[in-house]
C-alpha cells in the first residue's frame, strides 16, 4: 500500500480506511468464506480431495489448462456424493496427519463464455481447458478463487480489473458465481507488462519492483511518462 501511495494511487476504502464493507483483510473474513463453502457443499459442487500436487503431477499424461495448473484427473470425484458431518470427514479423509481439500467438480464439456471488456468474447471448455479446481486448502484456508468470488458478492463488485494471465480464472470463477447463485461482476482483462526480451514481470524471473525502482531514485512522473 505504500508503494501504490508513492506511484499515485488513491482508494476510498479499505485494510487502511476502512469502509462500508469492511474488515478488508482476508484474515478476518473466513465466516463470509465459511458460509460460501457450505452453500457449495450443500449444492453438492464440491468434493473432499486426498491427492497431494504430487500425485496430481504425476498422473499419466497430466495436461496444463492455459494459466500453467495441472488439469486435475478426478481421482477423488467419487467423494462428490458423500453426506458426512465435518467431523466425519475429517476422520474418514485425514492421511498421513494432513487434512483433505476440498474441489469444485465442473461441468465437463460445457463452454464458459463471458465478453471481456479489453479481449473480447473468451470461450473456454470446463475439463479441458481447465479441470476441477480447490475451492478450500488443506491447511483450512480458502483458495484464490473462492476467496475471490465471494468477497466480489460481499462487496458488491460490479467491474473486476486485472492481468491477461487470469482469464482462465475467469472461467472457473463463473462456475462459482452461477453455483452460489450470484451474478459475476463484468471483467477487463490489462495486457501484462513485459521486459525487453518480452517476458512478463513476475518475482521469480527477479522483475524490478516498485520498491526497487524507488530506491534507484526514479519517481513517478518518470515511470508513468516511460509506460506511456
Amino acid at each position: 500500500m505504500e508503494d501504490l501511495r508513492w506511484f499515485g494511487f488513491e482508494w476510498q476504502e479499505g485494510p487502511d480506511c476502512g469502509g462500508p464493507f469492511a474488515p478488508y483483510n482476508q484474515s478476518e473474513r473466513m465466516e463470509v468464506y465459511r458460509a460460501a463453502l457450505e452453500k457449495l457443499r450443500a449444492g453438492h459442487f464440491i468434493y473432499p480431495c486426498t491427492c497431494s500436487r504430487k500425485d496430481i503431477r504425476s498422473a499419466a499424461r497430466a495436461p496444463h489448462a492455459e494459466d500453467d495448473e495441472v488439469i486435475y484427473p478426478g481421482t477423488c470425484r467419487g467423494n462428490s456424493e458423500l453426506r458426512m458431518t465435518n467431523d466425519e470427514l475429517n476422520s474418514k479423509f485425514e492421511i498421513r496427519n494432513s487434512k483433505f481439500a476440498w474441489r469444485f467438480h465442473v461441468p465437463d464439456g460445457e463452454t464458459i463464455s463471458f465478453v471481456d471488456g479489453n479481449c473480447v468474447e473468451q470461450r473456454f471448455v470446463a475439463g479441458k481447458d481447465f479441470g476441477d479446481f480447490v475451492v478450500w486448502r488443506g491447511d483450512g484456508v480458502p483458495a484464490y478463487q473462492l476467496a475471490c468470488v465471494a468477497d466480489d458478492a460481499a462487496m458488491q463488485i460490479t467491474e473486476v480489473v486485472r492481468g491477461a494471465d487470469l482469464l482462465v480464472s475467469t472461467a472457473r470463477q463463473i462456475l462459482l458465481y452461477r453455483a452460489l447463485g450470484v451474478t459475476p461482476p463484468a471483467f477487463f482483462h490489462c495486457e501484462l507488462m513485459k521486459d525487453e526480451a518480452g517476458i512478463r514481470l513476475a518475482k521469480r524471473h527477479d522483475a524490478l519492483s516498485l520498491r526497487a525502482l524507488r530506491a534507484r531514485g526514479e519517481t513517478p512522473e518518470s515511470l508513468r511518462r516511460n509506460w506511456t
